[in-house]
C-alpha cells in the first residue's frame, strides 16, 4: 500500500467518525476535505461521480467515497474504503439495537441533538451555496435547479418522492445532454452502455432473485429463515431506492412497523433519532432495523440480522459502482453523457437547497438554533479548520448545555 492511499484510508476513517446531516452535508465535506485539502481528485471529478451516483439506486454518498477509493487504488482498495466509511456507524446502530433489547424499551436521546441538529444544516446550506457556484453556470441550469426545489418542497409524500426523484434526475440530464450533443457519438455511446449492462445486470438481479427463491425454500422455523429474509427485503429495498435517507426512512417504516411489525413506531422513531447523533451514511439506520428483527434470537441473532439488513440495503449500489466505474473514464466522454452530467447535478443543487428547508422545520426558527447554523457555515467558508474540528466542538458544547 502506497502512502498516498494509506493517507487516503485514515481520511476516510476520520470522515466517517465525524459526518454527519446526510448526503448533503457529506458531500460539503467531501468537496472541502478531499479536493480543496488533499487533492484526491479535482472538482470536476468530485462533481461528475455526484452526478453519477445520483442516477443510480442506493447511498449516494457511500457510492461517491467507494468511486473515489476505486480510483486511487482499484477494485479491492475500493471495497476496503466502502467497509471503512460503513462499518463504523453500522457497528454502532447494532450495538443500540442490542440496548433496546435486553436494557431498556426506550433509550432517550441526548441533548447533544440541540447542537448537532442545527449544525448539520450548516454543512447543508454550505453544501447548497458551494454546489450552485460550481453548477449553476447559465439559465438552463438554474431552472432545473429551480424545478427541482419546487417539486422537493411541494411533493413531499413519501409515496410520490421516491419516484418524482429519479424522473427530475434523468429530466435534467436529458435537457442539457440536447445542448450542443454530437450526433455522430451516439452509436459510440449505445455499444458501451450495452458491453457495461450484460455482467451487471446479471450479478445485480441474480442476488435478488437467488435470496427471494431462498428464503421462500427455507422453512420459516428455521433460525436462518429470518436473516436470509431481511436480506431479500432490505436488497430488494436498496435496489429500488433512490434519493438516499430521506426516501429510506418512510419506506422502512411502512415495511417493517406497519406491515411486518418487527418493532414498534417508539422503537423505530427512537432508533432513528438516535441516529442523528451518529456519524456515516444514514443508511446504516438499516442495522438497527436488522438487529430489532431479530431481538428473540438473542444477541447472536441480533448481530446476524443487523449484518444482514446493512449488507443487503448496501451491496445493490456497490455492485452498481463498482461495474460503472471501469468504464466511466470512457462513458464520460461521450457528448451525450458529458453534458447530461450538467443537468444531473443542476437537479442535485435544488434537491440539496430544498434538504435544507424541509430539515429547517422540525428544528424551528429559535434564535440558538439559527446562530448555530450561520456560525457553522461561515467557519466552513470563510476559515480552514477543518470539518471534523468544527463537529468536535460542536460535540463538545453540546456535552456541556
Amino acid at each position: 500500500m502506497t502512502s498516498l492511499q494509506f493517507r487516503f484510508l485514515k481520511d476516510v476513517f476520520k470522515y466517517t467518525l465525524t459526518a454527519f446531516g446526510g448526503p448533503q452535508a457529506h458531500m460539503a465535506i467531501m468537496l472541502r476535505e478531499f479536493v480543496q485539502k488533499r487533492n484526491y481528485l479535482t472538482e470536476e471529478e468530485l462533481l461528475e461521480l455526484n452526478a453519477l451516483c445520483q442516477v443510480l439506486p442506493g447511498p449516494a454518498s457511500t457510492q461517491t467515497i467507494t468511486a473515489i477509493g476505486y480510483k486511487i487504488g482499484g477494485l479491492w482498495f475500493a471495497i476496503l474504503t466502502f467497509l471503512i466509511w460503513l462499518l463504523p456507524s453500522a457497528i454502532m446502530m447494532a450495538i443500540a439495537a442490542i440496548l433496546f433489547t435486553n436494557y431498556s424499551s426506550k433509550i432517550e436521546v441526548p441533548k447533544l441533538l440541540k447542537v448537532i441538529e442545527p449544525m448539520a444544516l450548516g454543512f447543508v446550506a454550505y453544501a447548497a451555496y458551494i454546489f450552485a457556484i460550481k453548477v449553476l453556470k447559465n439559465r438552463i441550469t438554474l431552472f432545473l435547479a429551480l424545478v427541482a426545489f419546487t417539486c422537493s418542497i411541494l411533493l413531499k409524500n413519501p409515496y410520490v418522492f421516491p419516484f418524482m426523484f429519479p424522473l427530475l434526475v434523468l429530466t435534467g440530464g436529458f435537457v442539457t445532454s440536447r445542448v450542443n450533443a454530437d450526433e455522430a457519438e451516439r452509436d459510440l455511446g449505445e455499444k458501451l452502455v450495452i458491453n457495461v449492462n450484460k455482467k451487471k445486470v446479471a450479478y445485480f438481479f441474480g442476488i435478488l432473485i437467488f435470496f427471494a427463491l431462498l428464503g421462500g425454500l427455507i422453512n420459516r422455523t428455521s433460525f436462518f429463515s429470518l436473516p436470509v429474509r431481511l436480506f431479500e427485503n432490505f436488497y430488494r429495498n436498496g435496489a429500488l431506492i433512490f434519493g438516499g435517507g430521506q426516501v429510506l426512512i418512510p419506506y422502512m417504516f411502512t415495511e417493517f412497523v406497519e406491515l411486518k411489525k418487527y418493532l414498534t413506531t417508539q422503537e423505530f422513531l427512537s432508533g432513528y433519532a438516535l441516529q442523528q447523533v451518529i456519524p456515516g451514511p444514514v443508511f446504516s439506520f438499516s442495522s438497527f432495523l436488522g438487529g430489532m428483527a431479530m431481538k428473540k434470537q438473542g444477541i447472536g441473532g441480533q448481530l446476524l440480522g443487523s449484518s444482514a439488513a446493512v449488507l443487503g440495503i448496501n451491496l445493490p449500489g456497490l455492485i452498481l459502482i463498482l461495474f460503472i466505474v471501469p468504464f466511466w473514464n470512457d462513458l464520460k466522454k461521450i457528448t451525450h453523457i458529458k453534458n447530461s452530467m450538467a443537468g444531473v447535478n443542476a437537479v442535485s443543487v435544488g434537491f440539496v437547497a430544498a434538504a435544507f428547508f424541509l430539515l429547517l422545520k422540525p428544528i424551528g426558527l429559535e434564535y440558538f438554533s439559527m446562530i448555530v447554523i450561520a456560525a457553522t457555515f461561515c467557519l466552513l467558508r470563510f476559515t480552514k479548520i477543518p470539518a471534523a474540528l468544527i463537529m468536535v466542538i460542536g460535540l463538545v458544547i453540546g456535552f456541556f448545555l
